[in-house]
């Protein structure tokens, strides 16, 4: 099982959603070279693993967005300076990430 280059990335922003809002639920948006080195797409699932758990969430890919950094949306575990990684669902030969190894 090989290890895949995963840098950490930094939360630069929060979004948090009201009830009403049409567009809502856990996501993270990330640059478009960010997402190319962890192989991730548009839409695609993948877990977000912070300093006080782990979650699902959907990604957008943002231009707007910082190098090195993320937008959360709806994740309440995390906020912002926190320091994730992101691991993709679909992925069959991915290392596990434990608090222990991140």
């Amino acid at each position: 099982m090989g290890q895949r280059y995963n840098p950490p990335l930094q939360v630069i922003g929060f979004i948090a959603t009201k009830l009403r809002d049409t567009d809502r639920g856990p996501e993270i948006r990330l640059q478009p070279f960010e997402a190319h080195v962890r192989m991730v797409e548009e839409a695609e699932l993948v877990w977000v693993y912070g300093p006080r758990g782990h979650s699902l969430a959907t990604v957008r890919i943002d231009d707007s967005v910082a190098r090195g950094g993320v937008i959360v949306r709806d994740i309440v575990s995390l906020s912002t300076t926190d320091v994730v990684r992101l691991v993709r669902t679909n992925d069959a030969d991915r290392p596990i990430i434990t608090p222990a190894h991140a």
